[in-house]
């Protein structure tokens, strides 16, 4: 009983000093880095819902963002999915951000967990990318990321979060622009532990 009291104290003191560390690295002049914590708080230019492809809200990240940031950015979805119809997995359109510090919302749509084998890896690598081109077409500094299809549609997380940094990785190493700062939001140290273990493998491997 000793020995196990033990080893669950050394595993909570690990998970401890790893949701401590700023995990951060500088990819082509941009600072990405990560933090535990509420998306709808920061104040980055911009941040990046995981929609539906609706774009009515819905639970999770999604419900928070339209609930933080009232009706204005649901009356600009409405007008967008009126004008060009359900936003498709993998894209991304912009609207105000409301009532939130953030000045915009990315809205963007994750892929759906089928087992890996239906492109969910490229789907999410789209997601992401897409909503980087909107944020420098938009001549943003700074955005946030949330850990995007890993609530309800099923995404493992380690998997998840290979894609997202390999994504946004791939994204800040192509030409300069306006962005200055990236980071990824995550609300849970389960989540926090899986992206600091793969931003710190892209750190060695640079």
């Amino acid at each position: 009983m000793l020995f196990l009291w033990s080893k669950l104290r050394n595993i909570r003191y690990r998970r401890q000093k790893i949701d401590n560390e700023t995990v951060q690295t500088i990819i082509n002049g941009v600072k990405l880095f990560l933090v535990t914590g509420d998306i709808t708080t920061q104040d980055t230019d911009a941040i990046v819902n995981a929609a539906n492809s609706s774009l009515m809200g819905g639970g999770g990240v999604d419900g928070a963002i339209h609930w933080a940031g009232g009706p204005a950015i649901l009356e600009e979805c409405r007008e967008i999915v009126a004008r060009q119809g359900r936003l498709p997995a993998g894209q991304a359109v912009i609207t105000g951000g409301g009532s939130l510090k953030s000045r915009f919302v990315i809205h963007t749509v994750g892929p759906v967990w089928h087992g890996g084998s239906k492109g969910e890896a490229e789907v999410l690598a789209g997601s992401y990318g897409e909503s980087l081109k909107l944020a420098a077409a938009n001549n943003l500094g700074s955005v946030s990321f949330p850990s995007i299809s890993t609530g309800a549609y099923g995404y493992p997380v380690d998997e998840a979060a290979r894609v997202a940094l390999n994504a946004v990785a791939s994204f800040l190493k192509r030409e300069p622009s306006s962005l200055k700062e990236v980071v990824f939001v995550l609300h849970d140290p389960v989540a926090f532990q899986a992206y600091a273990a793969y931003l710190k493998e892209l750190i060695e491997i640079r």
